[in-house]
C-alpha cells in the first residue's frame, strides 16, 4: 500500500482528521513520517492500528483501555487472559449501564403514563421533575 495522507487515513477509517491528530498526541498512533512538503505520511500498519483503535472505541473502551489492548496485541506470545479480564470488566460495566438505563426508562415511562392532559398547572410530568 502506498503512503497515506492524514485525510485518506481518516477517510479510510471513518475518523475525523482532528481525531487522528489527537490519537497521535495521546500516544496511540506513532508520529508519522513526513514528506518533503512536511505532510504526514502514514503506512498500512498505521491504517490497521487506527482501525483497531476505532473499533475498540466504538465498543466503548476508554483510551487507557485501548492503550492497554494495543500493548497486549504487541505481545504476540503472551497469554491472553489479561485481555479476557479487561474485556470482562468492560462487559460488566456495560451491563451495569444497561440496568441503570432500564430503570431510568421505566421511571420516565411511568411519569409519562401519569399524564392526564390538561393545563401546565396540573401537569404530572412537570410535577415529577420538580424538586421535592
Amino acid at each position: 500500500m502506498n503512503a497515506l495522507t492524514i485525510g485518506k487515513l481518516a477517510s479510510a477509517t471513518g475518523t475525523k482528521v482532528e481525531t487522528v491528530r489527537y490519537y497521535e498526541r495521546a500516544g496511540l498512533i506513532d508520529p508519522p513520517a513526513r514528506t518533503e512538503g512536511n505532510y504526514r505520511s502514514y503506512r498500512s500498519e498505521d491504517l490497521e492500528r487506527l482501525r483497531f483503535i476505532r473499533r475498540t472505541r466504538d465498543l466503548g473502551f476508554s483510551l487507557d483501555e485501548v492503550r492497554a489492548l494495543l500493548d497486549f496485541a504487541a505481545q504476540r506470545e503472551r497469554d491472553c487472559g489479561t485481555v479476557d479480564q479487561l474485556a470482562t470488566r468492560h462487559l460488566e460495566e456495560i451491563d451495569r449501564k444497561i440496568a441503570d438505563l432500564t430503570a431510568l426508562r421505566r421511571e420516565l415511562a411511568g411519569v409519562i403514563a401519569s399524564c392526564a392532559g390538561g393545563t401546565m398547572a396540573d401537569c404530572r410530568i412537570l410535577e415529577a421533575f420538580a424538586p421535592s
